[in-house]
């Protein structure tokens, strides 16, 4: 699928990908209805801030340190960090309806209350988070796009990297996860190249996850289909 933002003052950008997929339940219809405004960061879109002002992520989460995850999927490494992490108010970003609506649900069952949803493209959401505001930044299991004249449509590229790098903090830790050899290839030379150090010491550094990780149905389904995970952290220069 492809997509433009509608605005007149917005940048040509295309989205590939599904926006929806199978008709959502009644109570995931209820979940958007009632929950969803409710838990938007801030003004996102460009037809409610086409000036692109920054969003008040003070206000926003009394103070808190600020994590994004991009591409929660069905939300249960999200809900499992704001659940471990109450200190900590965390931005989940996915453009898929099904998976926003699964998240919903999720956080109504966990309770948490330190979670903000933008429903849409992560570049969107970069456009006004303020520069350097934001404490660690997950991508976890990210759609890889395995034919290679698609590779360029990777979030691992410079028109993602650069400001996600913008966002994050000197010393931030940006996580990555991926059971796609050719993607850890492309993530180890892209998000150097944009500001980014890799922490590794040691093959344990990214063969085995992270101690407060939750495995998601993504990661079940690799390790059920023989594909090993990486993870590797990164952290901004």
């Amino acid at each position: 699928m492809t997509t433009s933002n509608k605005h007149p003052k917005a940048p040509w950008r295309n989205f590939y990908g599904r926006i929806k997929g199978k008709t959502l339940r009644p109570s995931q219809e209820t979940y958007i209805q009632e929950d969803l405004d409710a838990l938007s960061p801030g003004a996102v879109d460009w037809d409610v801030n086409p000036e692109r002002n920054p969003l008040d992520l003070q206000s926003r989460f009394d103070g808190k340190p600020v994590w994004v995850e991009i591409g929660f999927g069905g939300g249960e490494h999200l809900v499992h960090q704001a659940a471990q992490n109450p200190e900590v108010g965390i931005i989940g970003c996915e453009p898929y309806i099904n998976g926003v609506a699964m998240l919903l649900g999720k956080i109504r069952d966990a309770g948490v209350t330190n979670l903000a949803v933008h429903p849409g493209d992560a570049r969107d959401l970069f456009d006004v988070l303020p520069e350097a505001s934001i404490d660690k930044a997950f991508l976890l299991y990210p759609d890889p796009w395995p034919k290679k004249k698609h590779h360029r449509r990777r979030f691992v590229t410079p028109e993602h990297l650069e400001p996600l790098a913008r966002c994050l903090k000197s010393g931030a830790e940006f996580r990555v996860a991926t059971d796609i050899p050719d993607y850890v290839r492309q993530t180890m030379i892209e998000v150097p190249r944009a500001g980014f150090e890799w922490t590794a010491e040691g093959p344990s550094d990214w063969r085995e996850p992270w101690g407060d990780w939750i495995s998601t149905r993504y990661e079940q389904k690799a390790l059920r289909e023989d594909r090993v995970p990486h993870y590797m952290t990164f952290v901004r220069r």
